[in-house]
């Protein structure tokens, strides 16, 4: 993982639980559900309830600090953001595999289609759900 920051630059109190947390996210390559992270920080010996990781990762997510997919099944899983530019996912529904791409066009359609409606500070998200070509061939 790229990033190397122990700590979570987050707003307000830091607490135990917020970096326990934000350790758990820091030592993570891949994507995680919030109950697949709280099982991760159990295990660790970590006293953080669910209902605390979700608050967490929720205002990690609003400060831009994580990356966060919703694939088909519903459940976001999130991943501490490795791009500090604004990106978007090409996503395998068989393996996971994820791969981060810009869409300069995207962002120029987006900020006009915004203006054309009046709409302001706009923020949106691009995840595109295939599969990776290791899983295609596997399925042909």
């Amino acid at each position: 993982m790229t990033t190397t920051q122990s700590t979570p630059p987050v707003k307000g109190r830091s607490t135990r639980q917020k970096r326990a947390v934000w350790a758990a996210l820091n030592s993570l390559d891949d994507f995680v559900s919030a109950q697949e992270l709280h099982r991760i920080l159990t295990d660790r010996g970590e006293k953080v309830s669910l209902a605390t990781v979700y608050r967490v990762l929720q205002s990690h997510q609003e400060e831009g600090l994580l990356d966060v997919l919703r694939p088909d099944d519903g459940e976001a899983i999130f991943r501490l953001c490795a791009a500090e530019e604004h990106h978007h996912h090409l996503v395998c529904r068989s393996c996971g595999l994820t791969v981060e791409f810009e869409a300069p066009d995207v962002e120029s359609w987006t900020a006009q289609l915004a203006a054309d409606n009046g709409f302001t500070e706009v923020r949106h998200t691009l995840e595109i759900f295939g599969l990776c070509r290791g899983c295609s061939a596997e399925a042909a």
